[in-house]
């Protein structure tokens, strides 16, 4: 008989996630707090259902490597750049200052000094899932604070890397020590210029073909095969499985297949990465809270207030208007989930002891239910502030800064780029509109990045894809592909985005004209009858019927087409 009980933990995990999760999200609380409680639920501490703790760890660590992949690919060290002074200097000088704390920390819970700096980088180290939501539930994502909060939690997420590859061995000590991370070092190095030199080539060839042959099975599959065999590949020459995955995904994030690559790997991100919380829940010790609850509440007060005065008084320093700089650093106080990843490496590498994984966890789980109240707290905190001397005054008035944008506002999109695609750039083109094309095939996009045209890889019924030819600041949408059933799924997915975007989707066949205006499109064009009103257009200029008449007969034919099929659909 086989072997089922892998299947059966799964399907535990799974739908205890679900079920802590929905509760979670219906109490308006983060989801990954549903999740950690859900492995809190079936870990070995609870009286109830009890999952193994290794099944669910195996998926676990896949989770983490898909985690770090995502990371990498979203974030290219080219777009590193571009993030500007406030958000480097700002997110560079908040991970040294908590991490210096960490030591301070570490004196009261019976730490050496290289694992109280482990334990500041613990501390350091957001929740950029968990900031995201509060920010996108409050509409803030775009504004100022927002923008400067998503950029620093970028800078902490690719400080992970060097983070996962050092501090782990050097909190574990040794007497080769400086040997040790030297060799690392070493090996680090020559994995990164080989991945670069190398790996880069391989894995654009290999997308390339792939994209042309238009299959998402084979595409997947590749994504998966670059992320798991550069986990592995790193972890067989002493480095971590993290830092591997983190790698592939910079590796693609350099070509043109990013964007889809990125739509294709989030469900399974996401599937593998909420069975990671719950795993994580799993290995908490609610007995173990309450014997030390002292030690739970200085970790959390550094997490929390410490990072919070830090990080205000940083952008502060670098001018950044009061209100975003309160704001942006109230939203990131909190430890997320690569303190989670940090601390599970460190405890396997023997640098930290378990008891302080179990403080990470005890932090993380009190510091995420926090985080949706801590911005309500802002109009107070603003007037308290407002009442210190000498910084009163920067506190006086509410900041008007505009917000951040993209490379353009109130730009258009183009969702396929055939013949009727190019018609309309080039008449963009003329009027100086700038417009965005996202194209799914390779050769195409190839060409439009040669020509300098702002394009986005990939499948326009993404979600993913369409955020980033900025949908949200886009005024028009023109959804010219000839899947009647891919344009349904983009107008819908668009609609939901950005509300208020107009939307001209072309139709395919007759049938479909109805279907996408219930999708949300704001005007149908059907190209054959179109070609043909230009035929009867023509026609009857040669029998000297033009002016207000033609206008009158074609307008008349044009409104009676669309109202006939949208009838039409409706009465079936």
């Amino acid at each position: 008989m086989p072997d089922v009980s892998l299947a059966l933990n799964l399907s535990v995990a799974v739908f205890a996630a679900f079920l802590a999760g929905l509760v979670a999200q219906r109490l308006g609380l983060p989801v990954i707090l549903g999740y950690l409680l859900a492995g809190i639920a079936i870990g070995p501490f609870s009286p109830l259902l009890r999952a193994d703790q290794h099944d669910v760890q195996v998926l676990a660590e896949i989770g983490v490597m898909f985690l770090l992949f995502a990371v990498g690919a979203e974030f290219s060290l080219r777009e590193l750049r571009h993030l500007g002074r406030i958000v480097i200097l700002g997110g560079i000088g908040q991970i040294a200052l908590t991490m210096a704390i960490g030591p301070l920390m570490g004196k009261f819970l019976g730490l050496t000094f290289t694992q109280g700096v482990l334990l500041g980088a613990l501390v350091a180290l957001s929740s950029t899932v968990v900031v995201i939501k509060v920010l996108m539930t409050r509409g803030e994502l775009q504004a100022l604070h927002g923008r400067i909060a998503l950029g620093i939690l970028i800078l902490q997420d690719i400080a992970v890397v060097p983070m996962v590859v050092v501090l782990p061995a050097l909190a574990a000590g040794g007497e080769d020590l400086v040997f040790d991370l030297l060799l690392l070092a070493g090996k680090a190095a020559a994995v990164c210029i080989g991945a670069y030199f190398i790996g880069a080539r391989v894995a654009h060839w290999l997308l390339t073909h792939i994209a042309q042959g238009e299959s998402r099975e084979l595409l997947i599959l590749s994504v998966v095969a670059i992320a798991l065999g550069t986990a592995f590949f790193t972890q067989f020459v002493g480095l971590s499985l993290a830092f591997g995955a983190f790698l592939a995904g910079i590796v693609v994030a350099e070509s043109e297949f990013r964007t889809q690559v990125v739509a294709e790997i989030v469900p399974l991100r996401d599937l593998f990465a909420s069975l990671f919380f719950v795993s994580i829940g799993m290995l908490f010790d609610p007995v173990w809270l309450f014997d030390n609850l002292g030690a739970v509440g200085l970790t959390v007060a550094v997490a929390v207030l410490g990072k919070v005065v830090i990080l205000m008084v940083l952008l502060l320093m670098l001018r950044v208007p009061a209100h975003a700089a309160v704001c942006a650093a109230l939203s990131l106080g909190q430890v997320g989930e690569f303190s989670f990843v940090l601390a599970q490496i460190s405890v396997d590498a023997g640098a930290l002891p378990t008891g302080i994984f179990n403080l990470a966890i005890s932090t993380a789980l009190i510091s995420i239910f926090l985080t949706p109240f801590l911005l309500l707290l802002e109009p107070q905190l603003i007037r308290v502030l407002r009442a210190l001397p000498l910084i009163g005054g920067r506190f006086a008035e509410p900041d008007t800064a505009p917000y951040w944008t993209g490379l353009f506002r109130e730009h258009a999109v183009i969702c396929g780029f055939g013949r009727v695609g190019r018609e309309l750039a080039e008449a963009l083109d003329l009027q100086n509109i700038h417009y965005v094309v996202v194209e799914y095939n390779p050769l195409t996009v190839r060409e439009l990045r040669e020509d300098g045209v702002p394009v986005v890889y990939g499948d326009a019924g993404s979600p993913a894809v369409l955020a980033h030819a900025k949908l949200e600041e886009a005024s028009l949408l023109a959804v010219l592909v000839h899947d009647d059933v891919a344009a349904e799924i983009a107008v819908r997915h668009a609609r939901s985005l950005n509300p208020g975007l107009d939307i001209v989707a072309r139709a395919s066949s007759r049938e479909s004209i109805q279907r996408l205006r219930e999708a949300g499109a704001s005007d149908v064009v059907q190209p054959e009858f179109e070609a043909g009103v230009e035929v009867i257009q023509q026609v009857f200029l040669r029998y000297g019927i033009h002016g207000d008449e033609l206008e009158h007969l074609v307008g008349e034919r044009r409104r009676t087409f669309y109202r006939h099929w949208e009838t039409t659909r409706r009465g079936r």
